[in-house]
């Protein structure tokens, strides 16, 4: 799973993966090559006394290392640029697939694990190819090279090599085996930590006014626990890796010393091999622990890549058409042709058989109680779902066959919760149309009943927008929120329950105004307010998913009982009537 991710996204890199395995080549052989003149130096000039023998062979010496230092610098420069830039390939294109989700797949990944995705395991990922680039042709060569320098200095001594080598491989490979589930059980705590941290910050509102902060605390505590106990485990292990690999590295010193010293004292060895041999045991050694340093990480990486492949194999449900159609007359026309819909795993459809016929000039009106269906039904027209059953058509074109993007750009909606981006309130209304002029702004603003709370502000047009559009109150956001939908003019607007936080007067103003506003476009409002759809020219009564009443407000009044007892709940018997 990690080789197939890094072997297509480290294709455009090559230029730089040469360089590295070029710089790290020479680095190696530098480092190979020091030892050997340090034991000629003690063999054949100390032992001589010839002081130019040693300026000489130490001047060469110093060459090396400066080659040595330099190359190892090229080295972790292309290495980490390459890292940087594979994992910024990464998060775009996580971030291109999560545009392309349907609602569904993104309710099915939900948007903390998909944050913990696109952050923190691509981190994981560049940090292993960090490191793996600064060791990716030292550690293996270093590891050779070493075991041929240390035969020539002495073969005598080579059984030590056959001992300490495997078991170094042994206890690291052990170690990670360890490692691997508990950084898989790592990145789904992380997961929960992101989720109720943030439905903490967003619902921090309902969270105090409940008095629920014991509560919350706790159950954030909990799973702060949760991810301390899988980190410690793994942890454990990562710290036990380290010290095991120190002590076998020791032991490996303390033989060379011991069976090294009595071959000097026999006269089979010479004084600088034997110095030059433990140079290149601690450089088989120390190549050793840089792979460890690798492995330790490839488990979390491991986990981290297949979480990621799993987002970017996964297909959208709503996939653009191969050959898109295009409307012949564009009027803004929406008909649903027996539309039955049901979400994955459900036993019963939301929707069931559903007729309906929205057309231009005309606002039809979709009210129901909750959960019979209504957000869902508008949810259909932009293809954030697709029907499993029926068809969906604008101006006889079924919606599955237009191209997306100019599906889109026809429709104008205002969600049942208005989101505003940080920014500014000209560049949230600039998201309606991203050139649009400072009257046309103030022109939609005065529609949305938005106009004089804006000119109150310090900076107009300009005043600051926080996320999510915390800084201004529930009214204000909806208001905003319509602002953006009308700037964009098109030809089909979707209000679902946009009308909610506004007072009844406030409410009646703005219809008034969006009437004249929206005179030649499709206007489908869902409400849960009787007063706000009224004067509706359609009104469809929906009851679990079926429509039981479609009609205007006097003709459901007198026809469709559950119209009835939704206008007698709200209004009362004789000013529903009235």
């Amino acid at each position: 799973m990690l080789t197939r991710l890094l072997r297509t996204h480290l294709k455009p890199y090559g230029w730089f993966i040469t360089a590295i395995v070029a710089l790290q080549f020479v680095s190696t052989l530098a480092a190979l090559y020091l030892p050997s003149l340090n034991a000629d130096i003690i063999d054949s000039g100390v032992a001589r006394g010839d002081t130019d023998y040693i300026l000489r062979v130490g001047g060469w010496m110093l060459l090396v290392s400066l080659v040595q230092a330099a190359t190892s610098v090229g080295a972790l420069y292309f290495g980490s640029r390459t890292a940087m830039a594979v994992g910024r390939d990464l998060r775009a294109d996580i971030y291109d697939q999560v545009a392309r989700f349907s609602s569904q797949e993104v309710n099915r990944f939900g948007a903390p694990s998909l944050l913990t995705r696109t952050t923190n395991d691509v981190q994981q990922i560049q940090q292993l190819l960090a490191m793996g680039f600064a060791m990716l042709v030292m550690a293996p060569m270093m590891a050779i090279g070493g075991i041929l320098m240390a035969l020539r200095e002495d073969p005598g001594l080579a059984w030590l090599l056959a001992v300490a080598i495997p078991v170094q491989a042994v206890v690291v490979l052990v170690i990670v085996s360890r490692m691997i589930p508990g950084f898989r059980r790592m990145q789904e705590r992380v997961d929960r930590i992101n989720q109720v941290l943030r439905e903490q910050i967003t619902g921090i509102r309902v969270i105090r006014a409940f008095v629920r902060e014991s509560y919350e605390t706790e159950r954030f505590g909990k799973a702060n626990d949760e991810l301390t106990r899988v980190a410690v485990y793994t942890g454990r292990w990562m710290s036990a890796m380290f010290p095991t690999v120190m002590l076998v590295f020791n032991l490996a010193i303390v033989a060379v010393l011991w069976f090294g010293g009595h071959r000097i004292a026999d006269g089979a060895m010479q004084v600088g091999s034997l110095t030059a041999f433990i140079a290149y045991l601690a450089q088989i050694l120390m190549s050793l622990m840089m792979a460890t340093l690798v492995l330790s990480q490839v488990p979390r990486a491991s986990v981290s890549a297949k979480r990621i492949i799993e987002v970017l194999e996964t297909p959208s449900t709503v996939t653009p058409p191969a050959r898109p159609v295009r409307p012949a007359e564009v009027r803004g026309e929406v008909r649903f042709e027996d539309v039955t819909f049901a979400y994955p795993g459900a036993e019963e459809p939301v929707l069931a058989h559903l007729e309906l016929i929205a057309r231009p000039g005309e606002t039809t009106a979709i009210i129901g109680s909750t959960g019979s269906g209504k957000s869902t039904l508008v949810n259909l027209i932009p293809r954030l779902y697709d029907v499993t059953g029926g068809t969906v058509l604008i101006d006889g074109v079924d919606v599955r066959d237009m191209d997306p993007e100019g599906l889109w750009r026809r429709i104008g909606i205002v969600p049942q919760r208005p989101y505003l981006f940080s920014g500014t309130i000209a560049s949230n209304l600039r998201f309606g149309k991203p050139d649009a002029t400072e009257e046309e702004m103030w022109a939609a603003l005065e529609v949305a009943q938005a106009a004089d709370f804006v000119r109150a502000m310090p900076d107009g047009l300009d005043s600051p927008i926080a996320q999510g559009g915390t800084n201004v109150s529930g009214g204000q956001r909806q208001r905003l929120a319509i602002a953006r939908a009308i700037i964009k003019k098109p030809e089909i607007y979707i209000f679902d329950d946009s009308f909610s936080a506004l007072d009844v007067a406030t409410d009646a103003r703005l219809r008034r105004a969006l009437a004249a506003e929206t005179v030649d476009a499709t206007v489908i409002v869902v409400a849960q307010r009787v007063s706000t759809i009224m004067d509706a020219g359609q009104i469809i009564v929906l009851e679990d998913g079926v429509v039981v009443g479609r009609g205007t407000h006097d003709e459901l009044l007198a026809t469709c009982e559950t119209y009835q007892e939704i206008v007698w709940s709200q209004l009362g018997s004789e000013e529903g009537v009235a």
